[in-house]
């Protein structure tokens, strides 16, 4: 017995040594680089997950859960984080380090075992081992999905789940056997445990059983149509009892926690906002039918979505050819499954409003159908009776595709998980980074392990804004990188030691290091010290545009503070509100806030420092037209900071004044500049007056209506400044079209001088 056992193994191996090849160099090249990849935000939610589990079975209740995690984590992903985490303990690890690098370990190695099961899959549909091998290789080479496979363990484990389902599904279908569809069920319960998304292929295996029975035949006895009808009861119990089992929070109350792990589906606790196109999108309004589709064919293998494309025309063919092989348990039927699954599940993303953002990570498991789709497509091109060449081509062109990700992958490593392909414009410096959410705080880990390389001799200095990248980091690197909280960072003392801070763009001329993807800069490292220093001077070289507790000085979007023989204390409570001319420029969070003004409270904190007894602040100013600025100390002191007059007056004068009396008054599309060389305090002081007459009165403002005219007074009053001899002031006018403008200046009862115009054509 034990001869026909080894026998049978030598067979198998024979059969598939170009899997175990393919098998041997992903396990090499995942050991080479498992340290290569930073944690995750969600990474430390998942070992919670995974000990309140353990502690739950251990006898500690739902304590365990109420205490440690919160909703909704608590309602999926024990089955993958608990093993996890019970490995963790057996072994004994207790540094952060090694616990993470035996976290996303687990996880790879998983990821790894359902692309043999994507190739056992394709190798059961199409019966061609090259086949089978190109669909596992294109599978595991999504450059995005490969790099999330390691820190990633709640999206690509669902995935690599998700792909097990679909070959036990295809599996329980072909025997149409008790024992396979047991297994489908066993399979199926813990895809939902990872995920409560999961219930999507169940409800799907329970339609296609659902017209199994209203299609089997009827023999004598009946016995056909009672058998078709036990497997699928037993499915269904196998996968709610599989459910039941690895989800320990629901032992307690199974009737009461199900709802609540149902709407754990539709909406996460985190909120964010997310970058796309350019725009801001709040994740809890749900993503678009574009946001999903553009995400998916821009960071995705061109050549896949074509071949996905090519496969899904030519299933629809052969189901318009042959109707009635729908109604029956054939290659064709599974196909339909594969292209059906990726469109429910984005059109009950989208009208659920479900909470997506990350680009298209919470949706990574639609790969799996994506690629086999691809593999029908390919299978057609090299099966199609044209000869032998055409089939040498097409699987010449596969080759290619996968040389081609791969290279991309190697080009970026270890920041695949920012991968665009060449679809995208992602050649323009800060394209991308202008356009799309890059998820940079992973990019940092390897920075600061090259940083820390470069000055083996003493200790560097850095201000992390991740504190989760340290949980990674070697120890050799731990000894010389110093990574203390925003607010102790300040504190530093000077002497032999490096002083850097890690921030995302826009970086300052003082740059030490860039960590850049394609052209886009993700992270630069600077001496904070240095930059804070050559900003006081260059400041000081200047007159400020504001004096109190601090001088502010301003030099185009830069704005500086400034204080002689400060204390730590005056570094405290530091704060930066920005009006805009239009409060459509701000950022949306502020807007849903309810606020008028961008709060860089942060910023200007974040670039503070006490440098040789005196204090320094810096902030980079957002790049949208400014009002009015205001700064300063919270209970201390608060300083009026002008918009850049000097721009708007080297502006105005290229052009011809609209008007002209006390100031010249210039038109320039939608703003109005006033001008005027050789004036006093009494001329800046003096109040403005600006009123607008419409074409239409009703594009006024309901509370201006009955004047007539639109009143700006306020905003142009508070725009004047006089520097350098000049007086300058400016406001941005309304959109609506105007017919006459009169402005001017009083003093007290009478006007000090008056023009009235009408705008330029």
């Amino acid at each position: 017995m034990g001869t026909a056992v080894a026998s049978s193994v030598s067979q198998r191996v024979a059969a598939h040594w170009a899997l175990l090849i393919v098998c041997v160099l992903f396990l090499l090249a995942g050991a080479l680089t498992l340290g290569d990849y930073g944690v995750g935000y969600d990474e430390p939610y998942h070992r919670a997950v995974g000990n309140a589990a353990l502690d739950f079975i251990a006898g500690d209740g739902a304590r365990a859960f109420d205490q440690v995690v919160d909703y909704p984590s608590r309602y999926y992903g024990a089955v993958f984080h608990a093993p996890v985490v019970l490995t963790e303990r057996l072994i004994g690890l207790d540094d952060n380090q090694d616990i993470y690098l035996n976290k996303h370990l687990f996880t790879h190695l998983f990821f790894l075992i359902s692309g043999v099961f994507c190739y056992l899959l394709v190798l059961r549909l199409f019966n061609n081992r090259l086949l089978a091998l190109v669909a596992m290789a294109l599978f595991l080479l999504h450059p995005r999905i490969y790099a999330n496979s390691f820190f990633n363990a709640n999206d690509v484990p669902f995935l690599a789940m998700f792909m097990i389902a679909l070959y036990l599904v295809h599996r329980a279908f072909r025997r149409e056997t008790l024992g396979a569809f047991l297994l489908c069920g066993v399979g199926i319960g813990l895809l939902v445990n990872l995920r409560i998304m999961g219930i999507g292929l169940f409800a799907a295996v329970l339609a296609l059983r659902a017209l199994d029975l209203l299609v089997t035949s009827q023999p004598k006895g009946g016995r056909s149509r009672r058998a078709t009808a036990g497997t699928t009861g037993a499915f269904a119990l196998a996968a709610m009892l599989t459910y039941y089992a690895s989800l320990p929070i629901l032992w307690a109350d199974p009737i009461g926690q199900f709802p609540e792990s149902i709407a754990a589906l539709r909406s996460h606790t985190y909120w964010t906002y997310e970058l796309f196109r350019g725009e801001w999108r709040y994740s809890p309004d749900g993503p678009s039918f574009d946001h999903i589709s553009v995400w998916v064919g821009i960071t995705t293998s061109p050549a896949v979505l074509l071949l996905a494309l090519g496969g899904g025309i030519v299933l629809a063919w052969r189901g318009v050819r042959r109707p009635r092989d729908l109604l029956h348990n054939t290659p064709l039927r599974f196909g339909f499954l594969l292209a059906v699954l990726p469109v429910a599940t984005v059109v009950s993303v989208v009208v659920l409003d479900t909470n997506v953002y990350s680009g298209w990570r919470h949706l990574y498991f639609l790969y799996a159908p994506v690629l086999l789709l691809a593999v029908f497509g390919l299978h057609w091109l090299a099966t199609a009776p044209r000869g032998r060449w055409p089939r040498a081509g097409t699987y010449t062109l596969a080759g290619l595709a996968i040389a081609v990700t791969l290279v991309s992958i190697v080009r970026i490593h270890p920041h695949q998980d920012k991968y665009f392909n060449a679809l995208t414009d992602r050649t323009t410096p800060e394209r991308l980074a202008s356009r799309y959410g890059l998820n940079r705080w992973l990019s940092a880990q390897t920075l600061l392990a090259d940083i820390a390389g470069d000055h083996p001799s003493g200790q560097v200095i850095g201000m992390l804004r991740d504190p989760q990248t340290r949980r990674i980091l070697p120890a050799d690197v731990l000894d010389r990188l110093i990574l203390p909280d925003g607010s102790q960072w300040r504190d530093f003392r000077t002497g032999e030691r490096i002083f850097l801070e890690i921030r995302d763009r826009p970086c300052p001329p003082q740059r030490a290091y860039v960590m850049r993807l394609y052209a886009n800069t993700l992270h630069c490292v600077v001496d904070p010290v240095a930059h804070l220093g050559t900003a006081r001077r260059e400041a000081l070289a200047r007159e400020p545009v504001a004096r109190a507790r601090y001088d502010v000085y301003r030099d185009g979007r830069t704005l500086t503070h400034a204080r002689d023989e400060c204390s730590a204390d005056d570094l405290a409570g530091l704060f930066l509100h920005v009006y805009p001319h239009d409060t459509a420029e701000l950022p949306p969070w502020r807007v849903r806030d309810g606020h008028d003004f961008d709060n860089l409270d942060h910023v200007l904190r974040d670039g503070a420092a006490r440098i040789d007894g005196n204090c320094v602040a810096v902030a980079l100013l957002p790049d949208y037209p400014i009002a009015r600025v205001r700064t300063g100390q919270i209970d201390l002191w608060s300083a009026e900071v002008p918009p850049d007059y000097a721009g708007a007056r080297r502006e105005a004068l290229a052009t011809e004044p609209q008007a002209r009396g006390v100031f010249d008054v210039y038109h320039d599309g939608r703003t109005l500049t006033y001008v005027r060389d050789g004036c006093t305090e009494e001329d800046a002081a003096a109040p403005f007056f600006l009123h607008l007459y419409p074409l239409n009165a009703d594009d006024l403002p309901d509370d201006r209506r009955e004047h007539g005219f639109d009143n700006l007074d306020a905003a142009l009053t508070r725009s004047v400044g006089a520097r350098g001899g000049s007086c300058v002031a400016f406001v941005d006018l309304p959109e609506y079209p105007i017919a006459s403008i009169r402005t001017g200046q009083h003093d007290g009862t009478r006007e000090r001088w008056a023009v009235e115009f009408a705008p330029p054509e």
